[in-house]
């Protein structure tokens, strides 16, 4: 043994002339110090604090200093040592007893058993196993989540192959990490290392189930996210086309000139284009690129508002039964979007229910915490309104939850239905700042709760009117749109209600247009997005700032939260919603140019966002 983890233990007189000596001072001290002086084995520059720890002994019964000790052969090593009195027993005199240890060794002795402490009190199971695969060591947590599993011991939860893993750890000297088993339904993560000095393998282990499925709904968000913008594109695209099949259409119907036989023929496009229009609009809703209309709504009054329709779309074989919560708070949103949320959920739970059931409606509020964010990556904390609808149906194995909201993704008969009932209800609860929460087991009846974000002020009543019949006028609007096609007909469209019409085909074309006509154009029509760097709000940024009380129309086939983050339509400066009708869009250009308010140049930044 190396004389540095051994102790010296002496006698001395209190001269400090060494009366015994132990084997591993005489070791450490390299000779017999008996018959020797002490000082002759201490640093001389530590003779002061020798003498002192002396008198300390001599006066209070112990000393304790660090002091260099230098053997008669090799290098000086430090000692923490402990000098004590021991009284002679008749009379004056005595002796001390000076035993000295090195210091490295008893904090080496603390972190050992520090380390001894580690796996036992380890939160987490910690294993050892033997040169054969055998298991030698668990600490209580392995013992714990081997009952948690149903099990009588560790042994019973280890993967099936884990004596030969701990046989290839040794024999490579590599480690073997996130080797996973399923154990009643939970998945398991084991990670051995191998201790080759002493023959054995440390082995760690952890219950990863939730964290897979948090990562499964993380990559069910980033799926869902690709889907929706890919939706967005098409939606948008088919919107512009849409709008000059209905435009032409609408036109063609108004002509008086027309064979019946065309106004039926073009009342017929129309209906197709509005049907395919319907379409778009449930693949913005889902990839959250609608317009909203939001306001205060009190979802019970929602609920018992429509519940007669629901209970025509479930038909006699489905019993529909309502518990509607006390002093729910009011939501912020579109009542239009809810109504279609509670009437899609509703006909996915009918056509569930073949053969009868119950549809059971509850609202209720919720606190979301911390821990609930933490499984739930779509949720947020705070307090929020629910509304829950659980059928009595067939259910949904797991393979068929994890697609329910994929556009056109439907276990339905070819020509029942679209896909698009179930990413619709995604797309409208995400775009109101909640989220959906589906639980299903086949035979079981499937669940859906919608979160949706609760307010604190009281809700306002729903108003709903019938849209006028639109008047022309003889102001000039500056038109700007990319689509060729459609620039045309929204000049065609105004030019027949007496409107005087320029147009552009680009921002910068329509600078131009601007720069030599804005002393009589009243109103700018642009569409938001446009090619070659400059926005419809760049452009309606710029023509405000010169031209105060000009009248702004937005349009696009996105909702513009989506196209400009924070926009707000305000008075004098509106936005319309591609498709639109002929009369939609006259009606929009009517309300824009009537609007009589003052603005300063102070608001216009804001007008225009």
């Amino acid at each position: 043994m190396h004389t540095k983890n051994r102790e010296l233990i002496c006698l001395l007189d209190l001269e400090l002339n060494f009366l015994f000596a132990s084997p591993t001072a005489r070791a450490i001290l390299g000779r017999d110090p008996r018959g020797k002086n002490l000082l002759a084995f201490i640093h001389p520059q530590d003779h002061s604090l020798l003498q002192k720890i002396v008198q300390q002994a001599r006066s209070a019964g112990e000393g304790r200093a660090k002091l260099r000790v230098v053997p008669a052969k090799g290098e000086s090593q430090v000692l923490e040592c402990l000098a004590t009195c021991i009284p002679a027993e008749n009379g004056p005199g005595g002796r001390l007893l000076l035993v000295g240890h090195n210091p490295d060794r008893k904090r080496a002795e603390t972190e050992i058993v520090k380390l001894a402490e580690f796996p036992r009190f380890n939160p987490n199971p910690v294993l050892e196993f033997a040169a054969d695969g055998s298991l030698s060591y668990a600490n209580q947590a392995a013992l714990r989540m081997a009952r948690s599993l149903k099990k009588e011991d560790p042994n019973s939860i280890l993967p099936l192959n884990a004596a030969t893993i701990v046989k290839m750890c040794l024999a490579t000297g590599e480690n073997n990490l996130r080797v996973q088993n399923v154990v009643n339904n939970r998945t398991l993560s084991w990670s051995f290392y191998p201790i080759q000095g002493h023959d054995v393998v440390h082995c760690y282990a952890e219950d990863i189930t939730a964290s897979l499925n948090l990562e499964a709904q993380v990559r069910q968000m980033q799926k869902m996210e690709s889907v929706g913008q890919l939706a967005a594109g098409v939606a948008h695209d088919f919107n512009n086309l849409l709008t000059v099949i209905q435009g032409h259409a609408g036109l063609l119907q108004c002509d008086d000139k027309m064979d019946p036989r065309m106004i039926e023929s073009a009342r017929q496009i129309s209906a197709a284009a509005e049907k395919a229009a319907n379409l778009t609009r449930q693949l913005l809703a889902f990839s959250r690129k609608q317009h909203l209309q939001p306001q205060l709504i009190d979802l019970n009054d929602a609920i018992t508002s429509i519940s007669k329709m629901l209970r025509t779309l479930l038909g006699e074989h489905v019993k529909l039964e309502r518990t509607l919560a006390a002093q729910l708070p009011p939501i912020y949103a579109d009542i239009g979007m809810i109504e279609q949320v509670l009437i899609n959920l509703a006909v996915n739970a009918r056509d569930a229910m073949p053969n009868g059931g119950t549809l059971l409606i509850e609202t209720g509020t919720e606190e979301i915490d911390e821990a609930y964010v933490r499984a739930h990556p779509e949720a947020r904390t705070g307090l929020f309104a629910s509304f829950k609808l659980r059928d009595t149906g067939q259910g949904m194995d797991a393979a068929t939850m994890a697609r329910i909201f994929e556009p056109f993704f439907t276990t339905k008969d070819p020509g029942k239905g679209t896909g698009l009932g179930l990413s619709t209800v995604y797309g409208i609860v995400k775009q109101h700042r909640g989220w959906v929460d589906a639980q299903s087991e086949v035979g079981q009846g499937t669940t859906f709760t919608i979160f949706i974000p609760a307010c604190t002020r009281a809700p306002a009543q729903v108003e709903r009117g019938k849209r006028a019949v639109a008047p022309g006028g003889k102001e000039t609007i500056l038109v700007v749109e990319d689509e060729a096609a459609l620039r045309e007909l929204v000049q065609e469209i105004l030019q027949k209600k007496g409107y005087t019409v320029l147009e552009a085909s680009t921002g910068a074309q329509a600078l131009n247009v601007w720069e030599k006509h804005r002393q009589w154009i009243d109103l700018l029509l642009t569409d938001l997005l446009m090619p070659e760097g400059i926005s419809g709000k760049d452009l309606a940024e710029r023509a405000l700032v010169q031209k105060p009380k000009l009248k702004v129309l937005y349009t696009s086939g996105y909702s513009p939260e989506t196209v400009h983050p924070g926009f707000h339509p305000k008075d004098g400066v509106e936005f319309l919603q591609k498709p639109y009708h002929p009369e939609m869009l006259a009606q929009a250009v009517r309300n824009c140019l009537d609007y009589r308010g003052e603005r300063s140049v102070a608001e216009l930044g804001k007008l225009a966002i």
